[in-house]
């Protein structure tokens, strides 16, 4: 039998969480609010298949996509992301920041391999995204929790922690967090700042979701407040462009990025040549502003179907949260209602499934259980309303 490395034992909390909600969004005979899937609809399939065929008609632009690139990812590319997602957002960067990864995922895997050891201690928001709590588990890093509220991390909380733990990094989704939702307020993007810069800590900005927003207030990330090279900001371009396409980026200090290349290249050498060249000619082809706006239409429609049949059809007392973009609602069950409990009966009597909340936090603590996280971003409006009016019901004659 094959002697199972001891960060194997750290990440198996996690990893049946995150079976779970992936085999959720594969059975086609569930409706599943579990995973975190763009829309089918949401896929730019036209101009994906127009590039690719243009792509093959010029030489040096098909020799690009195919063979070898440099770990820092294709220049024309990282162009975009600066110019397009950057730039609007206030985040100055230079080429020479930024680096294209398999994967927003990819980001922690690379950081982690930089700045951290076995035994280390990090903050983390609870409940906070469980790929990456699996991902700092497995290099057997203990993750401290850390509250929040509609508005972010609690900051007086944060500093007592830091303080009280050292940690080599603060890993925070400020904006329409996994899972929760919520955003992190514009006074607490500046003061998150100030502490980093007080104590000496990196913030590891995640901030896959930016672009999906619907309503309230166009906030800029935390990093555009960054003067002293302790932000490390990561994104995607899942939720934008299409999850298949593995791509992501990391944008940080040279000195950073330098040794991040050299991880990079030790890794897989350098991220996908296709798909990077596909994307870099879908936003130099400007169709980027109208497929966004196009994204934030569809899945606005389903968060606002959501909130209104959770309203209408929960148990009374039922509270959830109010994002104003990203994918998911978390919600909080009243009346003793397990979440975890009534996954399975909830499966086998309507064929529905969510995502149980427990999974989300750090703390093993059983009171959580009745959180749930529930995606609109993959059911049409239609399936939306029955559906959660069909699990309200259930809910409801769940109640003891």
């Amino acid at each position: 039998m094959v002697k199972k490395a001891d960060r194997i034992e750290f990440m198996k909390y996690r990893s049946q969480t995150m079976r779970n909600l992936i085999q959720s969004m594969s059975r086609h005979d569930l409706v599943s609010f579990g995973g975190g899937a763009p829309a089918k609809e949401a896929y730019p399939v036209d101009q994906i298949r127009k590039i690719s065929q243009d792509v093959f008609r010029e030489d040096n632009r098909a020799f690009e996509a195919l063979g070898y690139g440099s770990p820092l990812g294709l220049t024309d590319l990282r162009e975009q992301i600066r110019d397009v997602l950057l730039k609007p957002n206030r985040v100055d960067a230079q080429l020479n920041e930024i680096m294209v990864t398999a994967g927003g995922i990819q980001t922690m895997n690379l950081l982690c391999q930089l700045v951290t050891n076995p035994g280390d201690k990090i903050l983390v928001e609870s409940p906070t995204f469980v790929h990456a709590t699996m991902i700092f588990e497995m290099f057997q890093i203990e993750c401290i929790p850390c509250s929040i509220d509609e508005d972010g991390l609690l900051l007086d909380e944060l500093e007592q922690k830091i303080k009280q733990y050292n940690p080599v990094f603060i890993y925070t989704m400020p904006t329409f967090q996994n899972p929760t939702g919520v955003t992190m307020s514009l006074e607490r993007r500046k003061k998150i700042v100030e502490l980093a810069e007080q104590y000496d800590v990196l913030i590891f900005e995640d901030d896959p979701y930016r672009e999906i927003r619907y309503s309230g207030d166009n906030l800029p990330p935390i990093k555009a407040f960054d003067r002293s090279g302790h932000v490390v900001y990561a994104s995607s371009l899942s939720k934008i462009f299409s999850p298949g396409a593995r791509l992501g980026y990391i944008l940080a200090d040279e000195p950073i990025i330098d040794h991040l290349v050299d991880i990079k290249t030790a890794t897989d050498t350098c991220t996908n040549g296709f798909a990077q060249v596909i994307c870099a000619e879908f936003f130099k082809r400007g169709h980027y502003p109208d497929h966004v706006q196009r994204l934030c239409k569809i899945y606005k429609g389903r968060r606002d179907v959501m909130l209104q049949k959770i309203d209408e059809s929960f148990p009374d007392g039922t509270k959830r949260t109010d994002p104003d973009g990203g994918y998911y609602v978390w919600v909080t069950l009243p009346n003793g209602l397990d979440g975890k409990e009534l996954l399975q009966d909830a499966i086998e009597e309507i064929q529905i499934t969510y995502g149980v909340g427990e999974g989300f936090y750090i703390e093993k603590d059983e009171t959580r259980n009745n959180c749930i996280r529930m995606s609109f971003s993959g059911a049409a409006e239609e399936l939306i309303e029955e559906s959660i009016t069909k699990l309200g019901k259930f809910f409801c004659s769940k109640i003891k």
